[in-house]
C-alpha cells in the first residue's frame, strides 16, 4: 500500500488566532466553535504532533480532530457545512420583504404600536397582497439568523445644539479633570443632585439569605411610611458622599441643604471656594440659588464662594451623583 503524504501543517496568522482565542474564551460562543477553536489552536502550537496526540492532549476523539483540520484547511472556517433538507418553501425574495419589514417603524404603515414583535409581524405580512401567509415562528427564525431583533429597544438621546452643550460641559469636565489640584488650591468641587420620591418600605418579615439550591427570600408584604426625597452632594476629589433625607423637595429644602451639610465640611475642610456642578432640575435650577450665593459671600465676608457650574439641558448623565446612583440601582 502506497504511502500516503501527510497533511499539511496548520500555520495561522496573527489576527486568526487573535479570533480563535476570541471564540475558545468568549461565554457566548458554542462548545462546538469553542471545540473547533481549540482543535486548529492546539494544531498551530504542536505543527509536528498526530491527530491521535491532539486527542490525547484535548481529551477529543481523533476522528473529530481529523474533520475540523482538514475543514479549516479547506474553507479557513468553524461553521458546520450546509446540510441537505427540504426545498424553502418561501422564496429569498418573500424572506427580503419581510426583513424589511421588520427593519421600518410600526407607524410607518399606520399601526399604533411603538415596536414589533413577531406576532405582529406576521399579522402585517398577511396585509401585504405580495407575501404569502407566514408563520410568527418562521419570521423569529429568520430575524434570528439576521441577527435583528426589532422588539428591543435602548434609549438614546441626540444633542440638539453642539455649540451651547460645549459651552457648559467643557467647564464641568475641566473641574472633574483637575478636582486633585484643585482641592488642594482651596476650591473644592461638589456635585449635588437629589433622588426623589424614595419609598420607606418597611418588611412584614426579614429577608431569608440564600442557601443550597435556594436564593434570597423577600416578603412581598411591606407597610408604607410615606416617601423621602433625598439631598446628596458627591466630592469629586476624594468620593466622599454627603446625604439628607427630607419631607418635600423645594428650594428651601435644597438651600437648607447646602446650609446645614455643605457648608459646614466645606469650613472644616478650610475651603474657599466651592465649585457647586448641579443640573437644570426645578429644585436647584431656580433664580433664588445665585441670590442665595451671594448673600452666602457677604456674610462669610468673601472667604467662601460659590460659583454655580449647570450642565447642559438634558444632560444630568454627566452629574457624577447621577452616575453613582445608576450604579448603586444597578447593584
Amino acid at each position: 500500500m502506497p504511502h500516503q503524504p501527510s497533511p499539511p501543517a496548520i500555520r495561522l496568522t496573527s489576527t486568526e488566532t487573535t479570533s480563535l482565542l476570541r471564540l475558545k474564551n468568549a461565554h457566548r460562543t458554542s462548545q462546538a466553535v469553542a471545540k473547533r477553536a481549540q482543535i486548529v489552536l492546539s494544531a498551530h502550537t504542536h505543527p509536528n504532533w498526530s491527530s491521535k496526540q491532539l486527542a490525547q492532549l484535548l481529551g477529543f476523539k481523533a476522528r473529530l480532530i481529523r474533520k475540523w483540520l482538514q475543514r479549516w484547511r479547506e474553507t479557513h472556517s468553524l461553521q458546520d457545512a450546509p446540510r441537505p433538507g427540504a426545498p424553502r418553501q418561501f422564496p429569498s425574495a418573500v424572506r427580503a420583504q419581510v426583513t424589511a419589514l421588520a427593519c421600518s417603524l410600526p407607524r410607518t404603515h399606520g399601526i399604533p404600536l411603538t415596536r414589533w414583535s413577531r406576532a405582529e409581524l406576521a399579522r402585517q405580512a398577511r396585509a401585504v397582497p405580495t407575501l404569502p401567509a407566514i408563520s410568527a415562528r418562521t419570521i423569529g427564525r429568520w430575524l434570528a439568523a439576521e441577527q435583528i431583533h426589532p422588539w428591543r429597544y435602548h434609549a438614546w438621546q441626540h444633542i440638539q445644539d453642539p455649540e451651547k452643550f460645549l459651552q457648559r460641559a467643557q467647564p464641568v469636565l475641566h473641574l472633574y479633570e483637575h478636582a486633585r489640584a484643585l482641592f488642594r488650591e482651596g476650591i473644592w468641587v461638589v456635585c449635588v443632585d437629589e433622588k426623589t420620591c424614595i419609598q420607606a418600605r418597611e418588611a412584614e418579615q426579614a429577608p431569608r439569605p440564600a442557601v443550597h439550591q435556594h436564593p434570597v427570600y423577600h416578603s412581598p408584604r411591606y407597610h408604607r411610611h410615606g416617601v423621602l426625597h433625598l439631598m446628596a452632594a458627591l466630592s469629586v476629589a476624594d468620593g466622599l458622599v454627603y446625604g439628607q433625607c427630607y419631607s418635600r423637595k423645594r428650594f428651601i429644602d435644597f438651600r437648607s441643604f447646602l446650609e446645614t451639610v455643605v457648608v459646614p465640611e466645606a469650613k472644616q475642610r478650610g475651603i474657599q471656594t466651592i465649585a457647586l456642578v448641579l443640573d437644570n432640575g426645578p429644585t436647584h435650577a431656580s433664580k433664588q440659588l445665585p441670590q442665595w450665593t451671594k448673600e452666602l459671600e457677604i456674610q462669610t465676608s468673601g472667604k467662601l464662594t460659590m460659583p454655580l457650574y449647570w450642565l447642559p439641558t438634558n444632560a444630568s448623565w454627566l452629574d457624577q451623583i447621577a452616575i453613582m446612583w445608576d450604579k448603586n440601582y444597578a447593584s
